[in-house]
């Protein structure tokens, strides 16, 4: 890959990386009070190296929080140094959380889960700054696509998601080892990013630079404009089916709850959908694969007396079923009752 794809223009690197954090500030962050999630990898020591004095700007300052997810042998001495770097780097404050991975899932999704869980218990009222680059995006994009996980996936991860903030999606992964080498600043390689037993490390070093190389160039770039285009494409398509979803709850009042099938008819079936997953999720359903969805809006869009749907979410003995009754959806349980009642 060439200087220039790289985002290596000639600018100093971290120059970008603080321009990247101003911009983003004054939307989410007008305080200058943040935290950064600091794993002592280049990504994270370029974010709080540039965080620092963007925050001080403005009359704020930067926590470090640095999470030790005890999965190898020394980890503890890895946190203790990342935590000394962010002092250095002029953070008023370095915090070590230890975390317990355990989980369904996998490894990489249990050690993510518990890592989200400390840093959003620790950050207090302070957004939490995240160092995923252009780079992490594209290949959160090809997960999505691979995986047939619908927009909501392949728009991949959003600026701002409270209390997360991800400021360098716009920034090459090449462009944070640059700032770190410009800054004297040495990174810790983590020795599961080169992993191969992990999806994203394959993506990372062997599918993305064949794609770079059969496109010839710029894939990444391409896949992450293709998350931002789908971002704002959802966010209407969730405001069309939060508005549809009230429509059809409402008619609801006094006949036993669920929704009126009648109105939900009336929409197309991608909104139709949105609303019907941010129902049952309401209700408590889990499970929630496209296929078991379209099942589900099936019981509204090509209605013809079928039976109802099984959903997870029930708990030990309990069957969930969403089912429509004349023109009415319901979730029930297994003894009949509501789906927010307790079985007896």
């Amino acid at each position: 890959m060439d200087r220039a794809r790289a985002g290596l223009t000639g600018e100093p690197a971290l120059l970008q990386i603080r321009r990247a954090v101003r911009r983003w500030l004054p939307a989410h962050a007008p305080s200058g009070r943040v935290c950064v999630a600091l794993s002592g990898g280049a990504d994270s020591l370029a974010l709080a190296a540039a965080a620092v004095p963007e925050c001080a700007a403005r009359g704020g300052d930067v926590t470090a929080l640095i999470v030790d997810h005890r999965l190898q042998e020394g980890s503890g001495a890895v946190a203790e140094r990342a935590a000394g770097q962010a002092r250095a780097l002029g953070c008023a404050e370095a915090r070590i959380v230890e975390v317990e991975v355990a989980g369904r899932g996998g490894m990489e999704a249990a050690a993510r889960a518990a890592r989200y869980e400390a840093l959003g218990a620790a950050c207090g009222d302070r957004p939490v700054l995240l160092a995923h680059t252009l780079d992490d995006q594209a290949e959160t994009v090809l997960l999505g696509l691979g995986r047939g996980s619908g927009a909501g996936s392949i728009r991949g991860m959003r600026a701002w998601s409270e209390p997360w903030g991800r400021p360098l999606l716009d920034v090459r992964r090449a462009v944070t080892r640059s700032a770190c080498a410009e800054s004297g600043i040495a990174p810790h390689d983590d020795p599961h990013n080169s992993d191969p037993r992990f999806t994203r490390v394959r993506l990372r070093h062997e599918v993305l630079p064949l794609l770079e190389d059969v496109l010839g160039g710029g894939a990444a770039e391409s896949l992450a404009r293709t998350a931002a285009q789908l971002s704002e494409d959802d966010e209407v398509l969730k405001r069309l089916a939060d508005a549809l979803l009230a429509r059809s709850a409402a008619r609801g009042d006094g006949a036993g709850g669920g929704l009126d099938a009648r109105v939900l008819a009336s929409e197309a079936a991608a909104v139709r959908r949105r609303a019907l997953r941010s129902w049952l999720l309401g209700e408590g359903a889990t499970g929630l694969t496209d296929a078991r969805l379209r099942r589900i809006d099936a019981l509204v869009g090509d209605w013809h007396g079928q039976g109802g749907v099984a959903v997870g979410g029930g708990g030990p003995g309990v069957r969930v079923v969403a089912m429509r009754q004349h023109d009415r959806l319901t979730v029930m349980r297994e003894a009949g009752a509501p789906a927010g009642a307790h079985p007896r």
